[in-house]
């Protein structure tokens, strides 16, 4: 990261939001059947404690959130393609899959005073802290757009389709514009993270 830009979830005091993508490998763990205890277990002992559906957490070596049940999505740093996927795929015993959508979503993280406020123009969701606090995700449509939106400390992760990316940032850099937006450097699952935490 260059010494001049600013740090991850943080933005110029000009600027009401701050922009920047998140480079991650995303894996998908879903439990078969009713297995998600067992599933849970297994990635307990892994290290990972996998978040209730509707929330989001920070850990070790990146990000865990779920938005349906039984099934979880968790960002780590960038490896060889593939590997974090086969990985979980020898771990899980039986008890559920593990798919690389890397490839598949995109992340882009905001941060600011205004974020909330400019996402809330497109989101069916109730973004205000009270109602979505850190530690919260959900699911939902934002500019005709399947999108999963996580909330941070001091900021929001936003999951889209691949195919819609590029979509989604013209219009969050274009909706961010009389907020002023600050388009930051690409980060990281590391840099959110900590002990496992809601």
């Amino acid at each position: 990261m260059r010494v001049s830009a600013p740090e991850p979830g943080h933005v110029p005091a000009a600027a009401g939001v701050g922009l920047a993508s998140l480079a991650a490998d995303i894996v998908e763990l879903a439990a078969f059947g009713s297995r998600s205890g067992d599933l849970q277990r297994l990635a307990a002992a892994r290290g990972v404690t996998l978040p209730g559906c509707g929330h989001i957490t920070t850990r070790a070596r990146g990000l865990a959130l779920s938005v349906r049940p039984g099934r979880w999505l968790l960002l780590t740093a960038p490896a060889a393609a593939g590997s974090g996927a086969r990985s979980w795929e020898e771990a899980l015993a039986g008890c559920g899959s593990a798919v690389d959508l890397s490839c598949a979503l995109a992340a882009f993280v905001l941060s600011g005073p205004a974020a909330r406020e400019m996402l809330a123009r497109s989101c069916r969701l109730d973004l205000s802290p009270q109602a979505f606090p850190e530690g919260h995700a959900a699911a939902t449509i934002m500019v005709q757009v399947s999108v999963m939106l996580g909330a941070l400390s001091g900021s929001l992760l936003l999951l889209t389709p691949a195919t819609t990316a590029r979509h989604v940032h013209e219009w969050l850099v274009t909706t961010s514009r009389p907020f002023g937006v600050a388009l930051g450097p690409e980060a990281g699952p590391a840099d959110f993270s900590g002990d496992d935490r809601a």
